[in-house]
């Protein structure tokens, strides 16, 4: 196990990680906020959903859900069906519009990871990548090893 010293950097360095995300929003179109775009992915990443799934997987509430929603209809991004396993709720799904938009988002943040990176290997970009996917999945729900918070 590491020393309380490497967990304490780890956590500034986190914490600091917001300044990388809202830079990469920054480089998305002006008509698509990270938070549609947040939709766009996830709808091209799992496929078809109900709204209630989409806020579970952008980890916000309904409302807040709705307003992206709306966003991306209005701009003809995605379709809302009824569901026909229940009337009273829309399943999600993009258009051709939206998977076009999508692979311009992905073009956008690409090039600015590029840029940014430039001075990287592969190599340390892939080891990145890795890493950080692997700490995900230490914090994900599922884990067994995430411990119960007390107080």
């Amino acid at each position: 196990m590491a020393e309380q010293a490497v967990y304490e950097e780890l956590v500034r360095q986190i914490s600091a990680f917001g300044a990388v995300k809202r830079e990469l929003g920054r480089a998305l179109p002006a008509d698509c906020p990270s938070g549609s775009a947040a939709v766009l992915t996830l709808l091209e990443r799992h496929g078809d959903m109900r709204m209630s799934k989409l806020a579970e997987l952008l980890a916000v509430d309904m409302s807040v859900t709705s307003r992206h929603v709306a966003h991306v209809a209005e701009r003809g991004w995605i379709d809302r069906s009824p569901d026909p396993a229940d009337k009273r709720g829309r399943i999600l799904r993009l258009t051709p519009a939206g998977r076009a938009r999508v692979e311009e988002l992905a073009r956008c943040t690409t090039r600015l990871l590029a840029e940014r990176l430039s001075d990287w290997s592969d190599d340390e970009v892939t080891q990145l990548t890795l890493l950080m996917a692997r700490l995900r999945r230490c914090f994900d729900e599922q884990s067994p090893r995430t411990p119960a918070i007390t107080t």
